[in-house]
C-alpha cells in the first residue's frame, strides 16, 4: 500500500543528440570577469569560463505512457474545468520556432502544467508575466535559448527533499544564466473530483517528492501511491478521467482550476516546507552592492588529499560564507586511478557546484576566484544575483 506501483508521465521526446563536454587542462584559459566597484558597465559579464558547448551524450528519452498519450491526442486544448475550460498544452521541443516573443508582456517558461508550484513560482519572480508551461525541465532550458520566451523558473532545491540533481546538470550543459531566485512554501492538499469522500480513496497521484513529504498522511489513510511529472498534472489526469477511487496531492489553485474538490489542506508532513527556484535569462545582470547578493559557481579539482578542503578556503580567508555545495559526477569521463601505484584505487571525478554569498561587484569575490582559477581543473560562473528576502 505504501509503494508507488507506476508512473504516469506526459508525452515527451529526447531533446538532444550527442555531444561531449571537455574539462582538459590543456584547453584556452579562462578568465575571471571583471566587475566594477562603483560604475559597472554594461559588458557581457560572465564571459564563458569553459570551452565549447557543454553537451553531454547522454540520452534523456522518457517512457510514455498510453493513458496520457492519448489524453494529449485528443485535441490541442483540454476541457478539464467549467471556470477555466481550455489550457494549452505543455510546450514540447517539437513546437519551437525561431520567432521572438511579441507584446511587453514577459514570457516566462516553468515545468509542468497550469496549477503547478512552479507556475506560482514563475509568477511571484515576475508578476504579471505570461508563464509558459513546458512538458519538461531540458524544454524550458530551450525555449528561452530560442528565444521562444524570455526566461524561466526551475526549481533547485527543496527543503525537505535536497536538490533537483536534474537541474544541476543542464545547468551545466546550457549557457543560460542565473539572475534571480524565488521561494516557495508549499502546502499539499489532497483533492478527489466532488462527490467523493476521503473513505472511498484507494490510491493517490502526484510527484514523487510530493508524495514523499506527505508519507504520513497518506500511510495513515491507507493510500497506495502512483508517481507523475508533476503535482498538477495528477489532478488534471483525476478530472478528467473523472475518476472516484484515485486522489490528487497537488496545490489549491489546481483544485480550482481542474474543478476538484479539497478533502485536506496541509497534508505535508512537516510545515517548513520550501522550494527554491532558478531565474535563468540568456543574459547576465549587472551585479551591485546596494543589497544582498548570492553568487553560484561549477568548478572540479585534481584528486588528491585536502584538495577539496584548499578550494574551499579561498572563500573562508575572505569571510564569505558558502550557503551551499552540491557535487555530481563529470560525466564522459573515466575512472582516475590513484597515484600511488601500490593503492590501486580508482576515483570518479566530481563537479562542485557552490553558492557564496558576496556579489561578483565585491574585490574579495573576484579575488576568491582568481585564486580558485590558480589550481581548479574547470571553473564556471552560473550567475551573481540578488538573494530572495522572502516568503510566499
Amino acid at each position: 500500500m505504501a509503494t508507488a506501483t507506476s508512473n504516469i508521465r506526459s508525452p515527451s521526446i529526447t531533446l538532444f543528440g550527442k555531444g561531449t563536454v571537455s574539462y582538459q587542462r590543456t584547453a584556452a584559459p579562462f578568465q575571471i570577469p571583471q566587475f566594477p566597484l562603483n560604475r559597472p558597465r554594461l559588458t557581457a559579464l560572465f564571459a564563458s569560463l569553459h570551452d565549447g558547448n557543454n553537451k553531454d551524450d547522454g540520452s534523456n528519452k522518457i517512457t510514455k505512457s498510453v493513458g496520457l498519450e492519448e489524453l494529449f491526442e485528443d485535441s490541442s486544448y483540454d476541457v478539464v474545468s467549467k471556470d477555466s475550460p481550455f489550457h494549452p498544452r505543455p510546450l514540447s521541443s517539437t513546437q519551437f520556432s525561431n520567432s521572438v516573443s511579441a507584446g511587453s508582456r514577459l514570457r516566462v517558461a516553468y515545468q509542468g502544467v497550469r496549477g503547478a508550484y512552479s507556475e506560482a513560482a514563475a509568477e511571484k519572480a515576475y508578476p504579471n508575466c505570461e508563464a509558459v508551461p513546458c512538458d519538461q525541465f531540458d524544454a524550458a532550458f530551450e525555449a528561452v535559448e530560442k528565444w521562444i520566451v524570455d526566461r524561466a523558473v526551475l526549481p533547485i532545491e527543496n527543503s525537505l527533499g535536497g536538490s533537483i540533481h536534474r537541474n544541476y546538470d543542464l545547468l551545466l550543459r546550457h549557457s543560460l544564466h542565473i539572475v534571480g531566485e524565488v521561494k516557495l512554501a508549499v502546502r499539499h492538499c489532497l483533492l478527489a473530483n466532488h462527490g467523493v469522500r476521503v473513505e472511498e480513496l484507494q490510491r493517490v497521484l502526484s510527484h514523487p517528492q510530493a508524495l514523499a513529504q506527505c508519507e504520513n498522511t497518506l500511510t495513515k489513510l491507507g493510500l497506495s501511491r502512483e508517481a507523475t511529472d508533476d503535482t498538477a498534472l495528477a489532478a488534471k489526469y483525476v478530472a478528467f478521467n473523472k475518476l472516484k477511487d484515485t486522489g490528487a496531492v497537488a496545490s489549491s489553485s489546481a483544485a480550482k482550476i481542474y474543478g476538484l474538490n479539497i478533502l485536506a489542506e496541509d497534508v505535508q508532513d512537516y510545515c517548513d516546507n520550501v522550494t527554491r527556484f532558478l531565474m535563468l535569462a540568456r543574459e547576465p545582470i549587472i551585479p551591485g552592492v546596494e543589497k544582498p547578493f548570492k553568487t553560484s559557481i561549477v568548478f572540479s579539482l585534481e584528486e588528491g588529499p585536502g584538495v577539496l578542503f584548499k578550494g574551499l578556503a579561498v572563500f573562508a580567508l575572505r569571510q564569505i560564507n558558502l550557503t551551499k555545495i552540491e557535487s555530481r559526477p563529470l560525466r564522459n569521463q573515466p575512472l582516475r586511478a590513484s597515484d600511488d601505484s601500490n593503492n590501486g584505487s580508482k576515483y570518479f571525478d566530481y563537479l562542485f557546484y557552490v553558492d557564496f554569498e558576496a556579489s561578483m561587484a565585491e574585490e574579495r569575490a573576484q579575488n576568491a576566484l582568481r585564486h580558485l582559477k590558480e589550481f581548479a581543473t574547470f571553473l564556471r560562473v552560473l550567475g551573481s544575483y540578488p538573494v530572495d528576502t522572502t516568503m510566499l
